[in-house]
């Protein structure tokens, strides 16, 4: 699967025009709010929205200290509260805007709740799932691959996470 990279950052409204004339808008503002209020709770640094056609319809960061959570990762909060607010279990058509790659738990559920679209920031050498790793899309047991652009204000996302780290050693 091709991903796109984006190596500039993008403001939120149109800024970049594909190549079949299509406008494309970022909601990655809304996932950066969110991992820069996680980051304020102690939490690392991760923030995730969800998008619809009528715009952001859930949004969350990391709480995984807060719930006592491990699996209280930011996409998966966005995924859940979306769902819920949809009253149901798939996200068929939606997108999703993270400022770090996915890990595999999180590249899961994303298939299973069958996102579009998978807008990432940072890569993660250490832990990522899409692009790094196991590469979760990659596998025949996928039963749903979104499609996924990666880097999109990585400079941004890569900043919030150096200093979230740099602060606590």
């Amino acid at each position: 699967m091709p991903l796109i990279r984006f190596d500039r950052p993008l403001p939120e409204i149109a800024v970049a025009v594909h190549a079949k004339g299509m406008v494309f808008r970022t909601h990655m503002n809304v996932a950066l709010d969110e991992a820069r209020a996680a980051g304020a709770r102690g939490e690392v640094p991760v923030g995730a929205a969800i998008v619809g056609p009528n715009g952001v319809i859930a949004q969350a960061g990391n709480r995984t200290r807060e719930l006592n959570d491990p699996t209280a990762h930011a996409e998966l909060l966005a995924i859940r509260a979306a769902c819920a607010a949809l009253g149901q279990e798939r996200l068929t058509g939606y997108d999703l805007y993270v400022t770090l790659e996915p890990c595999p738990m999180c590249a899961a559920a994303i298939s299973n709740a069958r996102i579009a679209r998978l807008y990432y920031g940072a890569a993660d050498p250490k832990s990522g799932g899409v692009a790094q790793g196991p590469r979760v899309f990659s596998h025949p047991q996928c039963h749903h691959v979104p499609e996924v652009y990666d880097g999109i204000d990585a400079q941004t996302s890569e900043e919030l996470l150096r200093g979230f780290f740099a602060d606590r050693r």
